[in-house]
């Protein structure tokens, strides 16, 4: 892996989440969009937790309270990203999730410039909002605005417990948690879709590890060799490879006010992602 460019890592982890995401909508009618986001968890959880074996005999009021709150999240972001799924373009319901951590960064600024990049995102969510799929599915849209909270709160979350938690005990205690959270809506489906075809554990297998596992460890490794700005540019580039997978495995064709939505929520994050970079080397 040390001889594969830094960038072309964590580019692969973006293709391992948003391939993951439209695998899994596959077996939506098998298991239903909560039904799948259970079995990403549980089987993600799970893996996780034998593999780390978190050691949490010694843990205080306040690392059980920020891991547990980064579970909540996380299970949250999950089960409402889904939800979209099920109704709405994956490319549309990334673009919309996206907002979520773009708000977070707008928040923390002060420069006239970072007002022209929160306009051109506004105009984004002006144009998904006239898009063909808000019109017809404002459930889904919900849904995917709900997942853009929980991923800022996730931003959040993550940053504290990695602050209090060193490794990654805390993440999988937070998995656990975000397991837990989705259970009740949606074990019925997942135990249904199982029996009926327990195939099911080998294709939620393979999601959980193109969702969580896989990135995870490709960003790790970008990571340590690329700047942290250049990583960000990158993840900005999420909604776009979100709709080329929905286009090449679900054959979901975004509009063009859709598409030119995309493309100004991507470029206020590259925006924001470069110039923030670029304050604090100043």
């Amino acid at each position: 892996m040390t001889r594969v460019p830094a960038p072309l890592l964590a580019f692969a982890a973006i293709v391992s989440v948003q391939l993951g995401a439209a695998v899994a909508k596959t077996r939506f009618d098998e298991v239903g969009s909560v039904g799948a986001a259970t079995l990403r968890l549980v089987i993600g959880a799970v893996v996780l937790a034998l593999v780390v074996r978190p050691r949490v005999r010694h843990w205080d009021r306040a690392r059980w309270t920020a891991a547990v709150l980064l579970g909540l999240a996380l299970g949250g972001m999950n089960v409402f990203i889904y939800l979209a799924f099920a109704t709405i373009p994956i490319g549309v319901a990334v673009t919309i999730e996206f907002l979520g951590p773009l708000a977070l960064s707008l928040a923390h600024t002060r420069r006239w410039r970072d007002v022209l990049w929160a306009v051109l995102a506004l105009a984004g969510v002006v144009l998904l909002g006239v898009g063909p799929s808000a019109v017809t599915a404002l459930g889904g849209v919900a849904c995917a605005v709900a997942a853009a909270a929980c991923w800022a709160g996730y931003i959040v979350m993550n940053r504290h417990v990695g602050a209090l938690i060193p490794g990654v005990d805390g993440l999988a205690v937070s998995m656990l948690v975000a397991m837990v959270v989705s259970l009740p809506f949606g074990l019925h489906t997942a135990v249904d879709g199982v029996v009926a075809d327990p195939m099911l554990l080998v294709v939620f297998g393979a999601v959980a590890v193109l969702s969580s596992v896989l990135p995870y460890a490709l960003e790790m490794l970008a990571l340590r060799r690329m700047p942290t700005r250049v990583f960000g540019v990158l993840q900005s580039l999420g909604p776009a490879v979100a709709a080329l997978a929905g286009l090449l495995v679900l054959h979901e064709a975004l509009s063009p006010v859709e598409v030119v939505a995309l493309a100004c929520v991507t470029a206020a994050s590259v925006g924001v992602t470069v110039y923030s970079a670029r304050r604090k080397s100043a």
